[in-house]
């Protein structure tokens, strides 16, 4: 028995019930349908395409009368820009433009009116880390020199430091000494929460943003997360294993211990962009060493490498966001090789054997290629989606990195930033979106605010028994 995991939202209950019915698939073939040679980049460039081609298959907002940059139910806002994340990393490896058009619609149409991915639409919704990841996609297409929007438009790298700016201004030092709150309003349930994955995107985003374009201040900030995350509050302990917040109700003293694979990955990345950006000092060497060792947590069979997300898989209750998890840490993983080199070997053997586990699964759907959730199988799980596509996706093209140029910074790219970009926001801690609230709304985000801390108080309750 084990506490119950976090729920990354508010209002669960209907989506839970479609990824139920989503999933409940029979497993009927056990040949690969991707045949995967991972010394062969055309291989590699080939069993990406029919991911990609398998993930968008869920993509309705390019339909008419259907929103751009929005997933159907039961997906949440911020996994479709998590989604166009790997579709910016996709033509970046492979070279195939086939999404780019749609990606670029997505991404200007949720940049929100004041550019910083804080559309209307999703206020009710919307926490620190789903702006993350649109803004961490935003920089992935910064550093991927992805074709730039029309002038006029948002631009990629002003996009990423527009964001940046509208979260530095929610550091809220008033509660545990530090860190972001997982909401980013008041009314909306989990807003005492502090979590690691808000501070995990606000870390990653800052540090390449250092290395992007050689801005000190960004490398500062970075290093306040960091530290406040290990030394000063504990979520990131000793050994660099990577629970999951607490909460400040609690003075942020108790703590949700489950780990996830998104937590380690997000901060592998943004300690290589941190060791890159100092050329290589002994602190994030030391960090990046911890982090990558305890990703052994995430590989129950050390022989095979082959990453499980332990909180979930094996007793077969990963939620919708959850599938998808395994999607980033490889993103990141990749990341970290080119950024920090010394640790590509060590990293790259993970993406190798990963790939091709992966690769067994993706016989499952009606076209036969669609890929499961457990790699560790070694055929079709009978689990398929969004998340299952795009981690396969993302484990497939990650072991591309050797046959792409490394990513540009300012001097050498092509996105234009905007040192004012977020300046103009007012969305503090606790600021009201301009979006109107009703009461029903309030009164409603108080009763789940009390469910989620109910949640937390019986966890740490089990864990005191």
């Amino acid at each position: 028995m084990r506490p119950l995991p976090w729920r990354r939202r508010p209002t669960p209950c209907l989506a839970s019930l479609a990824s139920v019915l989503l999933f409940a698939v029979t497993v009927d073939t056990v040949q690969a349908a991707i045949t995967l040679n991972v010394d062969d980049p055309n291989s590699i460039k080939a069993a990406a395409k029919i991911a990609a081609n398998g993930m968008m298959k869920y993509y309705t907002g390019d339909k008419p009368g259907d929103t751009p940059g929005n997933l159907p139910q039961p997906y949440y806002w911020w996994e479709a820009g998590a989604m166009f994340g790997a579709l910016i990393d996709y033509y970046y490896f492979t070279g195939d433009d086939t999404y780019n058009a749609m990606t670029q619609q997505a991404m200007l149409h949720q940049t929100g009116p004041d550019r910083d991915f804080m559309p209307p639409n999703q206020t009710r919704t919307e926490g620190n880390d789903d702006q993350g990841f649109w803004a961490m996609a935003a920089m992935s297409a910064a550093e991927n020199n992805h074709p730039n929007p029309p002038e006029g438009e948002a631009q990629w790298l002003a996009l990423a430091q527009a964001a940046f700016e509208t979260q530095a201004k929610r550091w809220d030092n008033a509660t545990c000494g530090g860190g972001l709150r997982w909401q980013i309003f008041t009314f909306n349930g989990g807003y005492n929460y502090k979590n690691t994955i808000s501070n995990g995107c606000f870390f990653n985003l800052a540090s390449r943003l250092a290395v992007y374009t050689s801005n000190a201040t960004y490398a500062l900030w970075a290093e306040t997360v960091f530290d406040w995350m290990h030394n000063k509050i504990g979520l990131i302990d000793k050994d660099y294993n990577f629970f999951d917040g607490s909460d400040v109700l609690l003075q942020c003293k108790e703590f949700d211990h489950i780990q996830w694979t998104y937590n380690a990955g997000v901060y592998l990345a943004g300690a290589a962009n941190m060791y890159n950006f100092t050329g290589g000092s002994p602190t994030w060497e030391a960090h990046l060493r911890g982090i990558i060792a305890n990703l052994a947590h995430f590989m129950p069979d050390q022989s095979s490498q082959i990453l499980v997300e332990t909180a979930c898989e094996p007793i077969n209750s990963c939620n919708v966001d959850q599938r998808s998890f395994k999607a980033y840490l490889a993103r990141w993983m990749a990341m970290a090789a080119v950024k920090a080199p010394a640790f590509a070997p060590q990293i790259k053997a993970i993406l190798r054997a990963n790939a091709l586990a992966a690769a067994k699964t993706c016989t499952g759907g009606e076209d036969g290629n669609q890929c499961g959730l457990k790699w560790t199988e070694g055929v079709w799980d009978g689990q398929l989606g969004v998340g299952e596509q795009m981690s396969a996706l993302e484990i497939f093209q990650a072991n591309l990195i050797d046959y792409v140029p490394g990513p540009v910074n300012a001097e050498s790219g092509t996105s234009k930033g905007d040192p004012n970009a977020g300046q103009g926001s007012k969305v503090g801690p606790g600021d009201l979106h301009r979006s109107k609230v009703t009461t029903a709304d309030k009164v409603g985000a108080g009763a789940l605010t009390l469910g989620v801390c109910g949640l937390f108080l019986g966890g740490v309750v089990w864990l005191a028994i």
